[in-house]
């Protein structure tokens, strides 16, 4: 698994989440800590639908207004937006420490509002516009740390 990708396409970034899955189907079967770096609308999500699909999950979206969207397939992949959360006590509110002690794989959109919450070891997800808008790049971190 290479640390950072371009792509150029929703489609392309999804392939590299369904990549990210399936090496950590092997590298951490029972599940892992996804943090989540990038502003608004550059593919977090189209990443995580990617990411789901290789479990046989279809159809993620996000989870702006829910704040959690569980996802159920071979794995489970529980998806989470940060956005609107402002401190640790909001956090656990929301039962967030219930969902670190179950088996599944956890995608923290906004992690940086959390981050001093997050437990390691986790992998870092960045996405970043690049081409005047059009492109991407994905960079993943923490991958040796699993």
């Amino acid at each position: 698994m290479k640390e950072v990708y371009l792509t150029n396409s929703a489609e392309e970034t999804e392939a590299v989440g369904k990549e990210l899955a399936l090496f950590l189907e092997t590298k951490a079967p029972k599940g892992a800590l996804i943090a989540m770096e990038g502003e608004m609308g550059v593919g977090k999500t189209a990443f995580v639908r990617g990411f789901a699909s290789a479990f046989g999950i279809k159809g993620a979206k996000s989870p702006t207004y829910t704040i959690v969207n569980e996802y159920r397939g071979t794995h489970a992949v529980f998806h989470f937006d940060m956005y609107r959360i402002e401190d640790e006590d909001d956090l656990y509110a929301i039962g967030f420490e219930d969902y670190l002690a179950r088996d599944g794989y956890l995608f923290v959109e906004w992690s940086e509002n959390v981050k001093d919450a997050l437990p390691s070891p986790r992998i870092t997800l960045s996405i970043e516009r690049t081409d005047g808008g059009c492109g991407r790049r994905i960079t993943l971190s923490g991958l040796d740390a699993l």
